[in-house]
């Protein structure tokens, strides 16, 4: 309900009229809904940020463990050639 109070000044010259409405029981402000759709946009992209987040790191892991892979491949290749250089070595060795 709104209470509609208007006062009278006299004694000046002429006549002068405030007026004060007094909102009783009704909220201050109501919202469009803006807020709640920019807090609704806000939480989408927070999630889309952590799941973005989660799956560079989960490449960068997936591509650490394929370079520890092949470092490790080349350290058995250099085995093998080091273990036929030294059975030629054997060899050229043992004929003469």
């Amino acid at each position: 309900m709104v209470e509609e109070r208007i006062t009278t000044i006299e004694g000046q010259p002429g006549t002068s009229t405030h007026t004060t409405v007094i909102h009783d029981g009704e909220p201050a402000r109501r919202g469009s809904g803006a807020t709640i759709l920019l807090a609704i946009v806000l939480i989408v992209a927070v999630i889309a940020g952590i799941y973005l987040f989660s799956r560079s790191t989960a490449s960068e892991s997936a591509k650490d463990n394929a370079i520890a892979g092949a470092a490790q491949s080349v350290g058995n290749a250099a085995e093998q050639v080091g273990a036929a250089a030294e059975s030629a070595a054997d060899k050229v060795t043992d004929t003469k």
